[in-house]
Formats: C-alpha cells, structure tokens, sequence
C-alpha cells in the first residue's frame, strides 16, 4: 500500500526514495534536527544538540539545526522555559542562515524521533510557510537502506531570503488551554505516555499526572516501532477516534516542552482535522503552576 494512501495532506511526510531522487535541486534545504534529552533528576533532563550525530553521517548536503540555539526564544522572557517559539524576525533570520528562501522545499529529519523534525515543521507551518515535510523513517531507514551519507561538518550553503508570510498562531498558551477546559468543542491532547498522563511513572517536569480532562496518544505509538516510521492513516484515524478529537471542533496538543506534540499534531493535520494547536509551554510550564488543575489515575 502507498504509504500516503488515506491522507488527506500527505504532502507534509516524504520518503527516502523521493528525497534521494530530488538531492540535486538547488531549491531543496534538508535539515537535520536531532537532539537529545539527557536525564537529570535535578532539573528534568539537559538538552544535548545532536551535531555529533550529525558530524558522523549525515543526509547529503543537509544542515544541521540546534534547535535549542538556533530556533528557539533565547531572550530570557520565558524564563527558564526551553524550545519555546522564536519571535517572527529571529524565526526567519535563522531559516535565511540555512539557506532557506521563499520559493524553496523543507525535508526534515532526526536520528531517533521524528519529534524534533516535527517540531520544525510545525514552526514553519506557523510562520505561513507549506513547502515543507518531514522524512518518514528518518536516518534510520535512510542508512538501512544503504543510501550515501556525508560526514563532518555541513557544507557551506548560501544565504536566502526568508519572509515569514504569517504568524497563524498555532501555538498556544496556558490561558487558551485553561479556557478549553471547560469547552466541550476542544480536545487538549496528552502526547506524552500513558505512565507520564497517569502519574504512575516517567519523567517528569513538576507536579506527576496531565492537565484536567486532558486525553492521551502517545507521540511514540503513532509510529512502527521496527522501521521508525509513521503507521498508515487508516491506523492513525483509529487512534485519533477512540478519544473524539475529530469529534471537536479544535485540538490543542501538548507534552513535557512542546516537542513530541508537534508529532501528534503533524498526524493530526495529514489526517485533515481542522483546527490543531500546540500548547508550547506544556508540562514545563503547567505542572508548575500550582494555581493550574492537573490530574492522576486513568
């Protein structure tokens, strides 16, 4: 079966064929996006950028992004929030740095997850920019399959002009999330797993448990655990269904930092609900709240 079969926008995820087949286009910027999160019981984990990964073997011609340096608010008005949105000029000065023009096409992948290309994905749809996808399978199936690999740093690519085209407000904030809470029209969705949305184990970002009247799909069990890669939409749709959130009207996603419900966001929108949020701030932010409700058990 295609791999796009039943999505309504499979646009947004490409696969290694394709990507292999379209290398030479002087128009195409592939970006690779891995980090890790390295846990720290002290302060939750330490954000380590994947450039390692990278400088060991990398897609061809691909940049590498840090996201934390390069595309995230580091003004210190977030406080000690991390991967929080970039401002609109930063956003579009840092895609310039990579090259990424107006009239170009974004891949995105990672080495593990494919929670960090997501997440740049996501940015870019809320600037207003479309021509972008993530990798299905990421380097996994990529170096599976035997295709080239570069190592070392990246290669020099020119600068290009970036013009965000809108901010569509897709990420959202804890007063937006608050409000949903008591609006029978907005499912906010648990990406995180199902320990994690119980409180009975996982990591943690403050208070255990998940916002109140919160539901779960786990950004890890939307994707084939042997070939890293998304399932079909038919399987998806399933997930999505058992918990009624094409039944509302808006989604709003959300997870420890905003990274891995940019994933079910991504599904989210392939599958062609309408209206899907991200809360940006996510547990970071809401479980250190005292004054915001959460709840434990199933």
């Amino acid at each position: 079966m295609n791999a796009a079969e039943g999505f309504v926008h499979p646009e947004y995820l490409v696969e290694t064929g394709w990507l292999a087949a379209h290398l030479d286009d002087p128009k195409l910027v592939v970006l690779d996006c891995t980090t890790h999160l390295i846990p720290d019981p002290k302060i939750t984990y330490t954000v380590q950028p994947g450039r390692g990964d990278f400088e060991t073997a990398h897609i061809p011609g691909a940049q590498f992004v840090d996201l934390q340096a390069d595309l995230s608010d580091n003004t210190g008005r977030h406080g000690k929030l991390r991967f929080m949105l970039p401002s609109a000029a930063d956003f579009a000065a840092a895609m310039g740095r990579f090259g990424v023009g107006d009239d170009g096409r974004v891949v995105l992948y990672s080495t593990a997850s494919p929670q960090w290309a997501t997440r740049v994905w996501w940015m870019l749809r809320n600037y207003g920019f479309d021509n972008a996808a993530v990798l299905d399978g990421g380097l996994p199936k990529w170096l599976r399959e035997g295709r080239p690999v570069e190592t070392g740093a990246a290669r020099a690519r020119p600068a290009a002009r970036f013009t965000v085209r809108a901010d569509r407000h897709l990420m959202v904030g804890k007063e937006e999330v608050l409000a949903a809470i008591g609006d029978s029209g907005v499912c906010t969705l648990n990406a995180l797993s199902a320990q994690q949305h119980t409180g009975s184990g996982g990591n943690v970002y403050g208070r255990v448990g998940r916002i109140a009247k919160s539901a779960n799909v786990p950004a890890a069990s939307l994707l084939d655990s042997e070939t890293n890669t998304f399932l079909p939409a038919a399987a998806l749709r399933a997930k999505f269904d058992a918990i009624g959130a094409f039944d509302k009207k808006q989604v709003i996603t959300y997870c420890g930092g905003g990274i891995a419900a940019s994933a079910d966001a991504l599904a989210l929108v392939m599958l062609g609900h309408p209206d899907v949020r991200l809360y940006d701030a996510s547990m970071s932010e809401w479980s250190n709240d005292e004054s915001l409700p959460m709840e434990t058990g199933d």
